[in-house]
């Protein structure tokens, strides 16, 4: 749902960085937890700061000692407590452990993990074969049929255009 950040100020409020559609909905769910599901955390105020940043007060937090403590923490809900999705859509977890497979149904590989760095999403599937995982972007055009019930997923890998450069060192800059 949300990762804290880095103290604000010294009167225990700190930044949320939200994963909600709408930054402000967090505070909807209720109370949140940890990775774990043994720490509980609620939210008493919140304003936004910047696009998906938040500044929060937290009930039993009201120094900066205790928002350090909190810095880097994952903020969790239970699946159970989520509205469920619209039809045509779904949530991110869901597509952990689905079968990826070519649009013929030649098989890729298994959903492991969606991350995003920065740059957007991106698909991460242990190949069938083993092996280091593959990373693709998740785009409608890479990824154009995710069939949960079905339990798969159609990748179409992206091909390499013409001219690119494979390899850094076959071309050297030259001062």
């Amino acid at each position: 749902m949300g990762r804290f950040g880095a103290p604000h100020g010294v009167r225990g409020e700190l930044r949320l960085q939200s994963f909600t559609g709408d930054p402000l909905a967090i505070a909807d769910y209720g109370p949140l937890t940890d990775k774990s599901g043994k720490k509980t955390f609620t939210l008493l105020n919140l304003r936004p700061q910047g696009k998906d940043m938040l500044v929060v007060r937290l009930k039993d937090v009201d120094d900066r000692d205790g928002a350090q403590a909190l810095n880097g923490v994952e903020l969790y809900l239970a699946r159970d407590k989520l509205p469920a999705p619209d039809p045509e859509e779904f949530y991110l977890a869901d597509l952990e452990g689905l079968r990826a497979e070519t649009a013929t149904g030649k098989p890729i590989g298994r959903v492991v993990a969606l991350r995003n760095f920065g740059a957007g999403d991106i698909l991460e599937i242990a190949p069938a074969s083993g092996g280091d995982t593959l990373m693709y972007p998740f785009t409608k055009a890479v990824a154009p049929i995710i069939d949960l019930a079905g339990g798969r997923i159609v990748v179409e890998p992206p091909t390499e255009t013409e001219g690119e450069n494979k390899n850094d060192n076959e071309n050297p800059v030259e001062d």
